[in-house]
Parts: C-alpha cells; sequence; structure tokens
C-alpha cells in the first residue's frame, strides 16, 4: 500500500491551500482516510478523517469550520481544503488509512498505513 502525500507550499495567514493524498495498492474506497499533522517539537495530532462512504466525517476541534476533508473514490484520492489558515496551522501534513468501516478513527494507533507528508508553512 502506497500514500503519497502533495500539495503543501507556503500561504499566507488567512489564505487557502488543498493537499491531496493519492493511494494505491489497496482497494481505496473500502476504507477510511485521515489526515494528521506535526509541527515542530510538538506530537503528531489529528485533524480530520472520513468513512470509506464519503458520508461521515470527524474534525478536531482547532479546525472545525476551516477544513474540510473530502475523497474521490474513482481518482483513489482524499483532499483536505484548508481555509482561513493560521501560522498555528504549520506542519507536516500526513494522510493514513485505516481498515476501521464502523466510524472515523482520530487515533493514530487505529492507521496502519502512512503517506510520506507534505509540509504547510503559513506565513504571519
Amino acid at each position: 500500500v502506497q500514500l503519497q502525500a502533495s500539495g503543501g507550499g507556503l500561504v499566507q495567514a488567512g489564505g487557502s491551500l488543498r493537499v491531496s493524498c493519492a493511494a494505491s495498492g489497496r482497494t481505496f474506497s473500502s476504507y477510511a482516510m485521515g489526515w494528521f499533522r506535526q509541527a515542530p517539537g510538538k506530537e503528531r495530532e489529528f485533524v480530520a478523517a472520513i468513512r470509506w462512504s464519503g458520508t461521515g466525517t470527524a474534525y478536531a476541534d482547532s479546525v472545525k469550520g476551516r477544513f474540510t476533508i473530502s475523497r474521490d473514490n474513482a481518482k483513489n484520492t482524499v483532499y483536505l481544503q484548508m481555509n482561513s489558515l493560521k501560522p498555528e496551522d504549520t506542519a507536516v501534513y500526513y494522510c493514513a488509512s485505516t481498515p476501521r468501516i464502523a466510524y472515523v478513527p482520530r487515533l493514530g494507533s487505529e492507521y496502519d498505513y502512512w503517506g510520506q507528508g507534505t509540509l504547510v508553512t503559513v506565513s504571519s
């Protein structure tokens, strides 16, 4: 299984950015997907997750209302649209895949495959 994250970059505070994660090697549409992030000197934290069908989502309180997770099962890709970005959103963003189907996990330990990460830098 391979997860390839892309779309990171430098953006000013208040701006928007969309990161993507392309999956291969498993039946993408059967698995929930999540986004996590890790800022310098901090632990990895949950950002958002989406069920295999796309009908159920979960967000960290810190991004709720600003970030939107979505997926296109035909393209084996999950997206994270980030609006109203803040300097504290600066981090390496990782996508991950989980076999959980009844809910969208928030714990990183429930995800079994991880992408390499893409850096998002928000300047003030």
